[in-house]
């Protein structure tokens, strides 16, 4: 059995979006939305590990990865359009029900196509990927306030995350010692070389400040899960600094039966933990395919 990853470009709305795809297209398929700052590399061992009976793809958003960068100027850099941009990929490559995996930017993205296309849905996997308020606690507070009251002062103190020792701290933020060494040193390096092209940061600046938009939509994506109950898997890591462990128990007001599991990780269990997030996500897509 193959376990070839493909790298594709294809052209969405005149923006030429790169993707990786792996697996034959009669298993369950698999969309891999990935996080800030990475991109679609951040998914190669799980797509190499579970291409053998499964069928997943992984594209890159504008301004991240191989996917183009910059963008026309008629583009409007948005979750909104983002999620609109995946869902004509996804139509134009034929996939039509899959698994959504949601890590991080990944869910402002897919949640949208979760609710504008519930149809496609097989179920939602969710790695740092926020839904409720309780996810978001202090340390977005200044964020919050610069969005609804936004000065050049704030601004030039909040963007200091788009630089190389925030796009690291992504990486080994809050991971205690024992763990570092299973960072992939590499990541935070090709993400940072994505990143600083000339323009990205005030457009990375300005895709953060949607981040106010997915947080006014948390009352669309719980009504979506009461509605639709996907099935769902939300994996965390309990030393996760960016995204607070008090929003998992949260699913499960929506989704009784959500499972649920905190590992011993940071931002990035799939890197840290690759086994173990291997093994329930096979887990949970076998059960239900």
């Amino acid at each position: 059995m193959s376990r070839q990853i493909y790298n594709r470009t294809i052209k969405i709305d005149g923006i030429d979006i790169f993707y990786r795809e792996a697996g034959d297209r009669k298993y369950p398929s698999l969309l891999l939305l990935h996080g800030f700052p990475t991109s679609s590399v951040a998914f190669k061992n799980l797509m190499i590990a579970m291409s053998d009976q499964y069928h997943l793809v992984a594209p890159d958003y504008p301004g991240f990865g191989f996917s183009e960068f910059p963008v026309p100027d008629t583009f409007d850099y948005t979750f909104g359009n983002l999620s609109v941009l995946i869902n004509k990929l996804t139509e134009a490559i034929d996939l039509n029900k899959y698994f959504i995996y949601l890590h991080d930017y990944g869910a402002p993205i897919g949640l949208q196509l979760c609710i504008n296309h519930p149809e496609k849905i097989a179920g939602i996997i969710v790695q740092s990927g926020n839904a409720h308020r309780e996810g978001m606690g202090p340390e977005w507070d200044e964020y919050i306030d610069y969005w609804y009251n936004p000065t050049a002062e704030k601004k030039k103190k909040l963007i200091k995350f788009l630089s190389v020792e925030g796009i690291k701290n992504q990486y080994f933020g809050g991971l205690p010692k024992e763990t570092l060494s299973r960072v992939s040193p590499e990541f935070w390096m090709l993400d940072w070389e994505f990143l600083k092209r000339p323009g990205n940061i005030e457009k990375q600046f300005e895709l953060n400040c949607d981040f106010k938009t997915h947080l006014e939509m948390f009352p669309v994506y719980q009504a979506y899960f009461r509605e639709h109950q996907p099935p769902a898997l939300v994996i965390w890591g309990k030393y996760e600094i960016f995204f607070s462990v008090k929003e998992v128990p949260c699913y499960k007001q929506d989704l009784p039966n959500a499972q649920i599991h905190i590992l011993d990780g940071g931002h990035d269990v799939l890197d840290t933990h690759f086994d173990e997030v291997l093994t329930l996500i096979r887990n949970f897509v076998k059960f239900l395919s």
